[in-house]
Formats: C-alpha cells, structure tokens, sequence
C-alpha cells in the first residue's frame, strides 16, 4: 500500500473545535479538506493516511464572512469541511498530526 501524494492535497488540517470534539464520540472526525475534493476521494485519502475502515463522508461548504478590520472591507475564504464517519472499533488521534 503505497502513499499517494495527492492524499495530502485532498485533506488540509482537523479540525478541533467543541463541536467536532463531541463528534467524536459518535466516531465521527472532522477535517477541512479542498474545495474541489470529492466524497470518494476524501474516503480514500482518509483510508489511507490513517490506515481506518470509513463508514461515509458528508461534506459542507461554510460560506466565508465579511469582516472589517482597520476600516478595510475583506471576506473570508470559503471553507470545505467533511464529516467522516468511522467504522465500529475504529479510531483517529487528530491530534498527533499527520
């Protein structure tokens, strides 16, 4: 089972929040992951860099906010977030990094 680069274009950081800390008692793990990625490419790169059986992958998209900061107008980026959930018996340590 090789590695494949592009894995680590798919999945950008975890995300640590309450929110996805309390997912994980329901054996779901939260990661940002790109804008373009797609369901099974998420699962696959998942499979693969933590070595997990995936259960399903839902994704949502949270719309960047527009903020002021010294009178300056600006936006937030978009950011693409994937919800994984993980088989029975299966577990991700988010926070030992990739």
């Amino acid at each position: 089972m090789s590695l494949d680069p592009r894995h680590y274009d798919v999945i950008v950081s975890p995300v640590i929040t309450e929110k996805a800390t309390t997912l994980s008692d329901q054996n779901k793990v939260v990661f940002k992951v790109s804008p373009t990625a797609t369901k099974p490419q998420i699962k696959e790169a998942v499979e693969k860099l933590f070595d997990v059986k995936v259960k399903s992958v839902n994704t949502l998209v949270t719309k960047g906010k527009v903020k002021i900061f010294r009178g300056m107008r600006g936006q937030r980026s978009d950011v693409k977030k994937a919800v994984v959930t993980l088989e029975e018996g299966q577990t991700i340590d988010v926070t030992t990094g990739l």
